[in-house]
């Protein structure tokens, strides 16, 4: 494990591995996103002391998961800088299980993360067939909710479709609020593009924005990958983003 145990260490060398730059203040609200971005505003505000604990978000690939929960990660922490914070990733966790079972050490490694007051996990949908890792988890899970600490899920589908997980399990995943990101139209596309464009202090011509977020079909990940491109190009030419520009960046993304 990369932090330890929190009452062996300082708050001020506690690593939350959160992005600081996945805020709720570059997170662009749409339809698609409204009810899981509310409720997770209200999460930030009182960790553990609403009705959405376990708090389960699911969407597609690219839709803005990770963002919306680091951001929900960051403002517990500013709103709540006395508690401890932690994003991570399914695939991280079970390779901490696993190396902890190798070494010995399940016990330290349990009761680290029975410490944490906000654990968000990435991707749990990594877990439908590692089932030692998963009770661990769960060990961990039933702690953590029967002391009023706040827990995060998310995953690319739905808890239903969680498949090779123990149907209690899920059940137990689902109790508290499960919200749907779902794949952004066009319109929040746009948006997203512009507000990039714009913290940069960049222009960029709607036919150019509309023509980007076209292409990238409702991925956020494919059209943050373009407009950092985009706005590189266009510092380091000390040019504007135009169609042309659009056109050559998008065909280094198209297969």
């Amino acid at each position: 494990m990369k932090n330890k145990r929190k009452e062996e260490v300082s708050p001020f060398v506690f690593n939350p591995q959160l992005d600081s730059k996945k805020t709720f203040l570059n997170f662009i609200e749409g339809k698609n996103n409204k009810v899981a971005c509310t409720m997770g505003l209200s999460i930030a505000e009182n960790p553990g002391q609403t009705t959405c604990n376990p708090y389960f978000i699911f969407g597609p690939n690219g839709c803005g998961k990770t963002h919306l929960i680091n951001g929900i990660g960051l403002k517990c922490k500013d709103k709540n800088p006395e508690k401890f914070v932690l994003y991570i990733s399914a695939q991280q966790f079970q390779r901490e299980y696993t190396d902890s079972v190798r070494q010995n050490t399940t016990n330290n490694f349990i009761n680290f993360y029975q410490s944490i007051d906000v654990l968000i996990v990435d991707d749990i949908q990594e877990w439908m067939n590692a089932p030692k890792t998963l009770n661990a988890f769960f060990h961990i899970f039933n702690h953590l909710l029967r002391n009023g600490k706040q827990i995060i899920l998310a995953s690319d589908r739905p808890p239903v479709d969680l498949k090779g997980i123990e149907e209690y399990v899920v059940k137990c995943f689902a109790c508290g609020v499960v919200a749907e990101i779902e794949k952004p139209d066009l319109q929040l596309c746009i948006d997203i593009l512009n507000a990039k464009c714009e913290q940069d202090g960049l222009e960029i011509p709607a036919e150019v924005s509309e023509y980007v977020s076209n292409a990238v079909n409702g991925s956020v990940c494919d059209l943050e990958g373009i407009a950092n491109s985009l706005i590189a190009y266009a510092k380091v030419n000390n040019s504007s983003i135009d169609m042309e520009l659009a056109k050559r960046v998008i065909s280094y993304f198209e297969k």
